[in-house]
């Protein structure tokens, strides 16, 4: 082997060195990760309860840890819902069903793309749903309606508000009309929530799409928007934009846009949400002590002055 041959073999190795991706698991186990000034250490990250310093992007954050930040560190009760056959319709494309189940589960830990829990805020009790992104895009299939459900007669039961931080593409289709369904189940158990007067606050994370917001997570008596850039769509906006024959704007889709629109009613990024909420449900339940105590101490300071006036 020559020098020149060497030179070339020496060559390809670092061309090759420098072309090679990581893959997703070198990603996951990667103590960085990546936002507008380029790598950020995890760590760094957490701290900031996921949020980026920078440029303000909400991270997405496992049920767990969403938890965690707004009911404080393992301070909830997490349910065991029930979970339906996997598979009812034997669904195989360039993966089996079955398959791509089970290795959601052992990503996340979780049996479905939901999570329900039960915890405290201010000393008021509220059942709560969270989805996992990384089960399969927290898509909606009938395991997540069986935890919504239970979720709701939770509430019921305990007489407390049901808070849904929704996420997800939509309906999961490898469960075809079982998948579907579940918006009609999910509506009509919203609505025996609201039968029984009970809150159902609904705050959309980044993305909520398709069929999730074609149903429970446009119901809410009040919808809250965690960050100014999540994405809240239904159809896929090149779809609309091909659809319509019209370019749309380069915000389209974007909580800032829909609140415009009249679809959310706040925008309230991750540190203040538990505070935002709490007010919000002192409120709509009459727990409202300190409002009370501040409007009665304003009408006694008053009285002088009207005689004063008169």
């Amino acid at each position: 082997m020559n020098w020149i041959t060497k030179i070339i073999k020496a060559g390809e190795k670092i061309k090759t060195a420098i072309h090679k991706r990581a893959s997703k698991d070198d990603i996951a186990k990667s103590d960085w990760t990546s936002c507008c000034k380029g790598p950020i250490l995890k760590k760094n990250l957490e701290q900031n309860l996921w949020v980026c310093p920078d440029c303000n992007k909400h991270h997405k954050i496992k049920p767990k840890q969403r938890f965690d930040i707004f009911f404080g560190k393992n301070n909830y009760e997490i349910f065991k819902t029930p979970i339906p056959s996997d598979d009812p319709l034997n669904w195989t494309d360039s993966k089996s069903y079955k398959d791509r189940l089970k290795s959601a589960r052992n990503k996340t830990g979780l049996d479905c793309g939901m999570m329900v829990v039960s915890g405290s805020i201010d000393n008021i009790k509220i059942t709560a749903v969270a989805s996992d992104f990384e089960f399969l895009g927290a898509s909606m299939a009938a395991a997540e309606g069986e935890a919504f459900l239970y979720g709701i007669q939770h509430a019921i039961e305990n007489k407390t508000p049901f808070i849904c931080f929704s996420s997800g593409g939509g309906m999961r289709m490898m469960e075809s009309l079982i998948s579907l369904s579940q918006m009609t189940r999910t509506t009509l158990a919203i609505n025996e929530l609201k039968k029984n007067n009970l809150p159902y606050l609904v705050c959309l994370t980044d993305p909520t799409a398709g069929g999730i917001t074609a149903s429970y997570a446009m119901l809410g008596d009040l919808h809250i928007a965690e960050s100014d850039h999540a994405l809240i769509a239904f159809a896929g906006k090149r779809v609309i934009e091909g659809t319509v024959k019209e370019s749309l704007p380069e915000d389209f889709q974007k909580s800032s846009y829909v609140q415009k629109t009249g679809f959310v009613d706040l925008i309230v990024d991750r540190k203040n949400l538990k505070e935002k909420l709490s007010i919000i449900l002192s409120i709509l339940l009459n727990k409202n002590d300190a409002i009370t105590t501040e409007e009665n101490e304003t009408s006694e300071n008053s009285q002088p002055l009207t005689k004063v006036a008169s």
